[in-house]
């Protein structure tokens, strides 16, 4: 695999590959999404790159109809909300991220423990192509 930096830049470029990749300590095997370069664990500096399934359950979760620019742009806001939620990956880590596949305008029939899988979103920014991290249910 191609050497990359410990970033949130690196991140991303494996997202829009469809990995979801996190940091493993070599020396303690903490594994840490999003990446990072330092283990909070044992504060050493020997991290390597590691593939995540994309599957997990989703832990915590809240219905958002206030939606930044880019979001309104794309149909989301007060008449429909997304969801955005904490997912706790089959290796441990949590993330937040956004959560497609429920129905966010009965908030109440979401349920903590939904199994969820890796989505990838990607749009276009000018000339450029964003991908964001979301599970879908």
């Amino acid at each position: 695999m191609e050497q990359r930096d410990f970033t949130v830049a690196s991140f991303n470029k494996f997202l829009g590959e469809k990995r979801l990749m996190g940091s493993k300590c070599k020396k303690c095997g903490s594994l840490h999404l999003p990446p990072r370069p330092l283990c909070p664990h044992c504060h050493e500096a020997v991290m390597e790159w590691t593939e995540l399934s994309g599957k997990g359950k989703l832990v915590a979760y809240t219905a958002i109809s206030v939606a930044p620019t880019v979001m309104v742009n794309q149909g989301l806001g007060k008449n429909n909300p997304y969801c955005s939620g904490v997912v706790e990956l089959a290796e441990g880590p949590k993330i937040c991220a956004r959560v497609l596949g429920v129905d966010t305008r009965n908030p109440e029939r979401i349920e903590v423990g939904t199994p969820v899988k890796l989505e990838v979103l990607e749009r276009a920014e000018g000339q450029e192509k964003v991908f964001t991290l979301a599970f879908k249910a």
